[in-house]
């Protein structure tokens, strides 16, 4: 495992677990620099070291609740169908049809034409990425722009419970609470109950 950083004290606790640590430079190190550009830089890195791996795989720190087996799922679709890029996904927290815009306090619907009055049943499924896996080629990472799920893609669905982004305070809580309560289901048997690195 390599964790990525520009900070000594996350480098240290990093190898202290037992990663390597590739440190970043400070242009990739901002809050507007892109998870693609961090990447394509470490495998600029690794590719001038001889590193020879054919796949990487991206674990964003912010969705502590992968489970080894997703990571698993993710890698296995990539080889069995010969893919480009998988991620993980979970079930749309609101579905596209019931989007909305609001243009000078007019609302519209987000999509042209939808009906977002028709029952839940009535929708088709729809899924956004979680942010808890990404594996893809690596030589196969086109050479700009944003996207690390890219080519011909696949998808390993998740449930919401162990889809949790934790972007502010208030999801660090709701992370912590879920733990004490057991109800992240397979981090007992996978990570010993913390989810160090799962």
């Amino acid at each position: 495992m390599i964790v990525s950083t520009d900070g000594e004290e996350i480098a240290a606790a990093s190898r202290v677990a037992g990663a390597e640590v590739a440190m970043r430079p400070a242009h990739l190190a901002t809050d507007t620099a892109l998870s693609a550009d961090v990447v394509r830089h470490h495998i600029a890195e690794l590719r001038a070291a001889g590193e020879t791996a054919r796949y990487m795989v991206l674990l964003q720190p912010t969705t502590p609740f992968r489970l080894p087996a997703d990571i698993t799922a993710c890698l296995q679709l990539l080889e069995r169908d010969g893919l480009d890029s998988t991620a993980t996904f979970t079930e749309a927290d609101l579905h596209p049809h019931r989007a909305w815009t609001l243009e000078s306090g007019r609302p519209a619907n987000f999509i042209p034409g939808a009906v977002p009055w028709l029952p839940r049943q009535a929708l088709t499924s729809a899924y956004q990425l979680n942010g808890c896996v990404y594996a893809f080629v690596m030589d196969a990472l086109p050479a700009e722009g944003p996207a690390v799920l890219f080519g011909r893609m696949g998808g390993v669905v998740m449930d919401s419970v162990r889809s949790l982004d934790i972007d502010d305070e208030t999801h660090f809580l709701l992370a912590d609470a879920m733990l004490a309560r057991g109800l992240v289901k397979g981090l007992d048997a996978a990570c010993g109950g913390v989810p160090r690195g799962c």
